[in-house]
């Protein structure tokens, strides 16, 4: 199946690309900004140009199987002026009603329009147990839904099968609503938000993808589907169970007026307590992968085994380097195709965080033996250049690349690869010493470190969506 994507540069977008990939579909981004894309979303995507409008769009849907709609500027991180509430309303109603006109005027159609909506929809219900066939509510965000909801299902009539996503917190690392909350978690200032009462219905984010994956090839999935976990959780429980992950306390609450003071009416998404059960994925036996809260967060805030020891012996090539990180993970996939997805210098992007704003320069090399990568990356709020060259390249084995201008005083990462019947072993070992001696050194254990382990860690989580690992 090929999938057109709207919103595929975001939080949800990026991690639907390699599972999509995973089921063997092929990927086309509709995207404003073509370099970025190709940066963020890997060597097999291709790009469609937003500017060129209905006559770059309706070419595209013609050539489309399906269509996943998840543009929408953010809800929250900037107060709702009347030009903020006019922003929200145009990235959702203009651009899913430009994505059916494209539809309408296809000469040959997609088969279904999967289109993000969020339980907002249901307006701030105290504790009233709410699934599928509720009413929608009556405040700002329950109406914008409710319109972007019409908007997308006027595809009906076109022949096409369309899903209204409504989706709740969605869980990931790197990004979405949990970068916003874990620091101050990480800090022991962590509580609940407002009197903690309220219903806060979540997801996990490999969980949502699974479900759009679903929904697109499962054509007893039509009209309003809660995406939603199972377990039911209030904003009190929600930051104890983060507490827990993280090992730390979580009781100091942040009241409702001063999060009022800083959001303004935004504010209300996070106070609004929504009961939502998934009951439509229920009533069709979807199997979550994260059906609860703790093992969510668990696998979030834990993820893959990194370790980060003082180097002891070094390997040839490496300099003086301080320290040493490894990593193994078992993928599910033949080692040639594994390898073939690490010796793509474009699929970089599609495995690092999108806040390092990575980025290759120029057309980039194919991958061998003395090849050199230039690109950009933000480090420490700074975007710096990156010249790396592969010292070693031994196809279905292992390579080794080496920094050769950029942040550290010494970066050497050896990649390699070993069979393991169907599936591939693959190991990561990284020499390196930041610069700055002594204050470098102290910069490592407050920053570099921890920062290295979430980027590998997230890497962990692209591979698992792209091939599924054990």
């Amino acid at each position: 199946m090929r999938v057109l994507i709207a919103g595929a540069t975001g939080f949800i977008g990026r991690a639907l690309i390699p599972r999509l990939q995973r089921e063997g579909h092929s990927v086309m981004a509709w995207v404003r900004s073509e370099t970025r894309a190709r940066s963020m979303l890997g060597a097999d995507v291709e790009t469609v140009r937003a500017d060129d409008g209905l006559d770059g769009l309706v070419p595209a849907i013609e050539r489309c199987d399906a269509v996943v709609n998840l543009a929408g500027e953010p809800l929250l991180g900037r107060r709702w002026t009347a030009a903020r509430r006019a922003i929200l309303e145009s990235s959702r109603l203009e651009v899913t009603g430009l994505l059916v006109r494209a539809i309408a005027e296809a000469r040959t159609r997609p088969a279904v329009l999967v289109s993000g909506s969020a339980v907002g929809y249901y307006g701030n219900r105290a504790d009233e147990r709410l699934d599928e066939a509720s009413s929608g509510g009556d405040d700002f965000l329950a109406r914008l839904c409710r319109q972007w909801e019409s908007v997308a299902q006027s595809a009906e009539s076109l022949g096409v099968r369309v899903v209204l996503l409504r989706t709740g917190v969605v869980l990931g690392r790197a990004g979405g609503a949990l970068a916003r909350m874990q620091p101050p978690f990480e800090l022991g200032l962590g509580g609940p938000l407002g009197s903690g009462r309220q219903y806060m219905p979540w997801i996990h984010l490999h969980d949502l993808v699974k479900i759009v994956a679903v929904t697109l090839v499962d054509e007893r999935y039509r009209g309003p589907v809660n995406g939603v976990a199972p377990d039911e959780a209030t904003s009190r429980a929600f930051a104890r169970a983060l507490g827990r992950a993280l090992s730390r306390p979580a009781i100091l609450p942040l009241p409702a007026l001063a999060l009022a003071v800083v959001f303004g009416e935004a504010h209300t998404v996070l106070l609004a307590s929504q009961r939502v059960a998934p009951r439509a994925l229920g009533d069709r036996q979807f199997a979550f992968d994260f059906p609860t809260l703790d093992g969510a967060l668990e696998d979030i805030v834990g993820g893959a085994r990194v370790t980060i020891t003082p180097a002891q012996s070094q390997p040839e090539g490496a300099g003086e380097a301080r320290y040493e990180l490894q990593t193994t993970t078992v993928v599910h996939a033949p080692i040639e195709e594994t390898f073939a997805f690490f010796s793509k210098a474009a699929n970089l992007g599609l495995i690092t965080p999108a806040a390092m704003a990575f980025s290759i320069q120029g057309q980039g090399p194919p991958m061998a033996q003395g090849a050199r990568i230039d690109y950009h990356v933000r480090v420490g709020g700074l975007l710096v250049r990156w010249r790396t060259r592969i010292t070693t390249w031994e196809p279905g084995r292992r390579f080794v690349d080496l920094q050769e201008a950029g942040p550290y005083r010494v970066w050497w990462h050896e990649h390699s690869f070993e069979a393991d019947g169907e599936r591939t072993v693959m190991e990561d070992r990284v020499y390196y010493a930041p610069p700055l001696g002594i204050l470098g050194r102290l910069a490592h254990r407050f920053f570099i470190g921890p920062t290295l382990r979430k980027i590998f860690q997230y890497r962990g989580d692209v591979i698992r969506l792209r091939f599924g690992v054990s």
